[in-house]
């Protein structure tokens, strides 16, 4: 029994949108309160750590505006929100997202991610440690979505 009421789909979307503009308004934060710690220092960073943080913040920066974008355009299409819809309710993508690690795998990446990106920017040790978990966590959900989409 479900015990939370589903809103409807634009609804959702709506949702989408404002959480995007949160996240996008927490990273400029982000970026302000690492410049003023001191993070990010070039003398002790590694090659890797400095690429790494360059990819995972401002590439992130970019998803983020490219799903804000997407979705706006989502709420003026009528035949693309249908079309998004029905692909969200697609029976085997659902399948495959759960089996391999569902949503407690998205949050887990996305803290691994800010993990990363924030011992890239301080520690060293911290970053390989955090970054291999990171690449393992990875590697297994690719595994599993592999396997159970063969499975299937």
């Amino acid at each position: 029994m479900k015990s939370y009421r589903r809103l409807p789909f634009r609804e959702q979307i709506k949702w989408r949108i404002r959480g995007q503009w949160a996240v996008l308004f927490l990273m400029l934060v982000y970026m302000i309160v690492i410049g003023e710690t001191g993070g990010g220092d070039s003398r002790i960073m590694t090659p890797l750590a400095a690429g790494f943080s360059r990819v995972a913040f401002f590439g992130g920066m970019l998803y983020i505006i490219y799903r804000l974008i997407r979705n706006k355009k989502l709420l003026k299409d009528q035949k693309l929100l249908k079309e998004k819809f029905l692909a969200e309710k697609d029976e085997r993508r659902s399948y495959l997202h759960d089996k391999s690690g569902g949503i407690v795998w998205d949050i887990l990446f996305v803290l691994l991610l800010c993990a990363a990106l924030t011992a890239s920017l301080y520690d060293m040790a911290a970053f390989y440690a955090v970054y291999g978990i990171l690449l393992m966590a990875v590697i297994i959900k690719i595994g599993f979505y592999i396997y159970y989409s063969k499975a299937g």
